[in-house]
């Protein structure tokens, strides 16, 4: 019975936590140490000045992102486990927000989306050569 007391007294050890290593930068749940940070842990989805969105740039950040683009391309694999990435958060996240909550995030998503894809085609429009046919 002694014995039986004794376990139930053991407190439960933590691990220490390891300093950052020379190799680079600590990391924060995928987004690098860089990423502006405002409050004690929450990052701004607008620029305090231009209230522009600053997801883009969050996202550029990215542990993941950076690998991937690292050589230049996207491959397949590395598309498909951003999308594994994106499919595990949804399904955390999802269950946990009251209807009208979920309307509002769903829109937002799409016009964050929407917003993303209109930027991508403006840049490749304005950056596409101007040249006129010679024939």
């Amino acid at each position: 019975m002694a014995k039986k007391k004794a376990m139930v007294k053991r407190k439960k050890v933590r691990p220490v936590k390891k300093s950052p290593t020379k190799s680079g930068p600590k990391k924060r749940k995928g987004i690098a140490r860089t990423a502006k940070v405002t409050g004690s842990k929450r990052s701004s989805w607008l620029d305090a000045n231009s209230h522009k969105p600053l997801i883009d740039q969050y996202a550029r950040q990215l542990t993941s992102f950076m690998e991937a683009i690292a050589d230049g391309r996207i491959e397949t694999p590395e598309l498909a486990a951003q999308e594994a990435r994106l499919t595990r958060l949804m399904k955390e996240i999802e269950p946990q927000l009251s209807d009208a909550l979920h309307e509002k995030i769903t829109r937002l998503l799409c016009e964050l989306t929407a917003y993303d894809l209109m930027q991508m085609l403006h840049s490749m429009q304005e950056n596409r050569p101007q040249t006129t046919f010679h024939g």
